[in-house]
């Protein structure tokens, strides 16, 4: 192959940028020319196509978002919207293409590689919630940035013996609220993947009321509930002041961590080493910090898990 792309798609993720760089540089050490697409398969289907240098990706490793920006496209979800961005990359002789994103970015690749044009998913989401991986792009940094929230608002809760709701990102995945919970030291951790009746909470709240514990913090993954919602029936149920936090999208922004600038650079060069292989139709991953590349059909046929033991240990510590 003599010319690549690359496009980021979907909600941004601290990282891309990183990946970005990463794809782009492995590339020009190759002697591949490398394009970038603005606007994700928005911009494909309208040729909104450009020639990458080195310098094009200059001081952007340490900035969270995407160079590239992103948009969602209901039009490539058509027949004739994937067929109109494979004749956009044929019309400039680019012969590969690299995904940025989570599911719905996959999606588009599996469509395009089916179709014929060779394409490799890179995991850039802040829900972890793509099979294959033990960690996307993007989850860390929305991690820490989820960890020192709930740090503040502990101090907060602690000086007026408060119980605060605190609600995060994750419609159908609980990763970050687990992980965030067990790590700040949430009182009681609700997320998508488990079941957990109202009375439960409110029975260690009332429990560590007994014991002297003035406060309470609960994580609530934003596809249990909403949490202004379950604020109100908390504090129905105890009598008590219940305060409740949004985290909201200042959960996607900001400079990625350490962690996610490394796994973002190995996950965009072992992308650029498939298709240079002959390889198509693949996600790059990291498991057990060695890179991983599987069919994206069969990571699009798992259904993303929580690890259940992380989950059990989190019931236990927090008695």
């Amino acid at each position: 192959m003599k010319k690549l792309a690359v496009l980021t798609s979907g909600g941004d993720s601290p990282g891309m940028n990183a990946a970005i760089r990463a794809i782009t540089r492995k590339s020009i050490y190759h002697g591949i020319e490398i394009y970038g697409i603005m606007n994700g398969y928005q911009g494909l289907i309208e040729g909104n196509i450009f020639k990458m240098e080195v310098g094009s990706v200059g001081d952007i490793i340490q900035r969270g978002g995407t160079k590239l920006r992103s948009a969602r496209c209901q039009a490539f979800k058509t027949d004739e919207g994937q067929q109109a961005g494979i004749e956009q990359l044929k019309q400039k002789g680019i012969e590969g293409l690299i995904v940025i994103g989570g599911d719905g970015t996959f999606r588009g690749a599996k469509a395009l590689t089916e179709k014929g044009f060779p394409c490799i998913g890179v995991p850039a989401t802040i829900d972890n919630d793509i099979a294959g991986t033990d960690y996307t792009i993007g989850f860390d940094t929305a991690l820490n940035t989820i960890i020192a929230a709930i740090d503040k608002i502990r101090d907060t809760a602690t000086s007026h013996e408060r119980t605060y709701v605190i609600e995060v990102m994750g419609r159908d995945a609980g990763d970050l609220a687990l992980w965030a919970g067990l790590a700040a030291g949430a009182e009681s951790i609700l997320i998508p993947e488990k079941t957990d009746d109202i009375s439960e909470v409110v029975h260690r709240i009332q429990r560590g009321h007994e014991r002297g514990k003035k406060h309470s913090i609960i994580i609530l993954a934003e596809g249990v509930a909403s949490g202004i919602d379950y604020g109100k029936r908390l504090e129905e149920a105890t009598n008590l002041e219940v305060r409740v936090t949004v985290l909201g999208h200042i959960q996607r922004g900001g400079s990625p961590t350490a962690f996610d600038r490394v796994l973002a650079s190995r996950l965009g060069a072992k992308a650029v080493d498939l298709l240079l292989h002959g390889q198509a139709g693949q996600m790059v991953g990291m498991s057990e910090n060695k890179l991983v590349n599987y069919d994206i059909a069969h990571v699009l046929s798992i259904e993303h898990a929580i690890e259940d033991k992380m989950y059990q240990l989190s019931k236990e510590i927090s008695i």
